[in-house]
């Protein structure tokens, strides 16, 4: 899943002038995938300050809540994904048959196990 810290056009420009870089050095500092030094550090906490939001985009898939308490994700790959509020648990099916469960799912697992059924072939 791609992270970027999302401003508007005017941020950006700010940001620029404020740092004396290009265009293209803020594009590097507001994509969270690119590693940080020290100047794209600074970028990246001027873009929070001015109001900058941390966007996570992820593949588009269906999720139903039940009653219950579960929390199914249908994935355009196929791939299912099973989360049951009562005992923590998580469950990957793909094709079929299950091909991964976890214990003690927390809200942060839910996107590493999202990105591990993306990957399915």
């Amino acid at each position: 899943m791609k992270r970027q810290i999302a401003v508007s056009k005017a941020d950006r420009q700010f940001l620029m002038k404020l740092f004396k870089v290009t265009e293209r050095t803020v594009f590097n500092a507001l994509a969270l995938d690119k590693p940080g030094n020290d100047l794209l550090n600074r970028i990246r906490k001027a873009a929070m300050n001015r109001g900058g939001v941390v966007m996570v985009t992820s593949p588009e898939m269906e999720t139903f809540h039940d009653a219950d308490g579960t929390m199914r994700q249908y994935l355009p790959n196929g791939a299912v994904l099973e989360f049951y509020r009562n005992d923590g648990t998580g469950h990957i099916f793909f094709k079929g048959r299950e091909v991964a469960s976890f214990e003690n799912v927390t809200i942060p697992m839910i996107y590493e196990i999202q990105a591990q059924a993306v990957a399915l072939r």
